[in-house]
């Protein structure tokens, strides 16, 4: 398969991309890409993606792990605090399913990302929570009325090992997910035939 994977670079991106490269081809995408550089929370930005990526070929799945949220004291939020996390996380995986048909092959998949937060939120996430509740309730929506046979779902993971250093102290009690549980998530997104899924993966 050959595979574009948005936020490459990142804690979990990096994982995805080093997983399914050892059987698949796969595009790197992200804001510090020189070569498929895309920031999803400008829509133009994506736009210009999927048409660089047509150029080589469409491709067999998309997969998402890019997007942020403001993380404060619900009593510290402004509104403009709220739009990060709707601009970015939130609309700019919507407008990665908006307009991923353009590059992706009939039955093809996309795959998006959200967080434990949707279900079990704790201090200072009242932003994330919201959009990775959002994000949930699209994705089961929205792989009702895709065309070309698409199929959409999105891995909800807990704190993963590699990252629970820098959250650990947000997160009391929670075990962390070993990186290899979590992209089994994905595996089953983009290998298997589950549709409008919430893949949640939280112990």
């Amino acid at each position: 398969m050959k595979i574009l994977v948005i936020g490459g670079s990142g804690t979990i991106g990096k994982k995805i991309v080093e997983f399914f490269s050892k059987e698949h081809q796969v595009i790197v995408a992200g804001r510090s890409s020189k070569d498929y550089p895309v920031d999803i929370a400008d829509t133009k930005s994506i736009k210009e993606l999927y048409k660089k990526v047509k150029e080589t070929g469409k491709v067999d799945a998309i997969i998402c792990a890019a997007g942020e949220a403001k993380w404060a004291p619900f009593k510290d939020l402004s509104e403009t605090d709220f739009h990060i996390g709707l601009r970015s996380k939130l609309m700019g995986q919507v407008n990665v399913v908006r307009y991923g048909h353009k590059c992706l092959k009939k039955k093809g998949s996309i795959t998006l990302t959200t967080g434990i937060l949707a279900d079990d939120p704790v201090y200072q996430t009242t932003s994330a929570a919201m959009v990775n509740g959002g994000i949930h309730s699209f994705v089961q929506a929205v792989a009702i009325e895709m065309r070309k046979k698409i199929r959409v779902n999105v891995v909800s993971s807990g704190v993963v090992v590699d990252a629970h250093h820098k959250y650990e102290s947000y997160f009391p009690g929670h075990p962390p997910i070993p990186m290899e549980k979590m992209i089994m998530g994905y595996r089953k997104s983009v290998s298997g035939r589950v549709n409008g899924e919430v893949i949640r993966i939280y112990s």
